[in-house]
């Protein structure tokens, strides 16, 4: 065994053989194309290194979750490039700063319409969207934004706030994601980070009434709410397919001005209703519940005749 000034000469002789022959691009997230952090997880050089060795074991060690640093590599990385490793650092701090500010360079995911209370399952395979979903997790705000695209923008300008509850990842790097629909917001400017949307937004609050105004908008709400429960009864086909793929409709709530966002029993029958994207987008953006009681009745009414 060597000795502490072996090891000492060792050491300082390892260094500018390693700086010779590793290049701060060996050390790159495939992801987000900067330098990892710690030479553990799913992005990175590490899957390169060893996949081809482990095989299909490999694939389940990432499927597992649960990762370790690699003290040697970590060492390595400290040794030859430690200005770079350093100021990764104080972006990803930065980074997680700003993910964990709920209103600024929020995350937007353009897939499809999201609705406050509604789950909505996502398989994620593109690596822009794993990366966002990774960084979502990393900051601990477990939340991103949903839009549709609109012709002409790269997305619309209304979206739902999604928490992600669930991650599975899969094998081959992508993940079965379990998210459930949250606060509406409205985009008020858009941006892009490392290949995925961002935006700044402001959220929504339907208007509440009071007086005489709240009990037309109990009346209309019960009325509402009955002629669901007729459509539900009719036998159609498209009814009956209804029920059998999303369960029976939702009991109603006893406050309808208890959420910001109106009762959840609206937002299930809009989701699961054959509505044009854009259609269910203009119900989604109103912050008027009498106006958005008054479209499901045309919408129940046309459907029931």
């Amino acid at each position: 065994p060597l000795d502490n000034k072996e090891e000492t000469a060792a050491a300082n002789c390892t260094q500018p053989c390693l700086g010779e022959s590793l290049s701060i691009s060996d050390l790159e997230c495939s992801l987000c194309i900067r330098v990892i952090q710690s030479p553990a997880g799913p992005q990175g050089f590490l899957p390169a290194l060893l996949q081809p060795i482990f095989g299909s074991y490999f694939f389940q060690y990432l499927k597992a979750g649960r990762y370790n640093p690699t003290v040697l590599l970590q060492d390595i990385m400290l040794a030859v490039f430690p200005t770079q490793l350093a100021e990764r650092r104080e972006l990803q701090q930065a980074e997680m700063a700003e993910h964990s500010n709920l209103t600024k360079n929020i995350p937007i995911f353009v897939c499809t319409m999201s609705f406050p209370g509604i789950p909505c399952p996502l398989h994620v395979f593109e690596p822009r969207y794993r990366l966002m979903i990774r960084r979502c997790q990393e900051s601990g705000t477990r939340t991103f934004g949903m839009c549709i695209y609109e012709n002409g923008k790269s997305f619309a300008d209304y979206g739902c706030m999604l928490e992600i509850r669930r991650v599975a990842p899969l094998e081959d790097g992508r993940s079965l994601v379990d998210a459930v629909g949250r606060q509406r917001f409205r985009v008020l400017s858009r941006g892009h980070r490392d290949g995925y949307h961002t935006a700044d937004i402001e959220y929504l609050e339907d208007k509440k009434v009071s007086g005489e105004e709240l009990q037309e908008l109990q009346r209309l709400h019960e009325s509402t709410y009955c002629l669901a429960r007729v459509y539900f009864e009719h036998g159609d086909p498209v009814s009956r397919y209804l029920q059998m793929q999303y369960g029976p409709l939702p009991e109603k709530e006893e406050d309808i001005q208890a959420s910001a966002d109106g009762p959840k029993w609206c937002w299930w029958l809009i989701s699961i209703l054959p509505l044009d994207p854009f259609y269910q987008l203009n119900l989604l953006s109103c912050t008027s519940l009498r106006a958005r009681l008054l479209q499901l009745q045309h919408i129940l009414t046309s459907l029931l005749q």
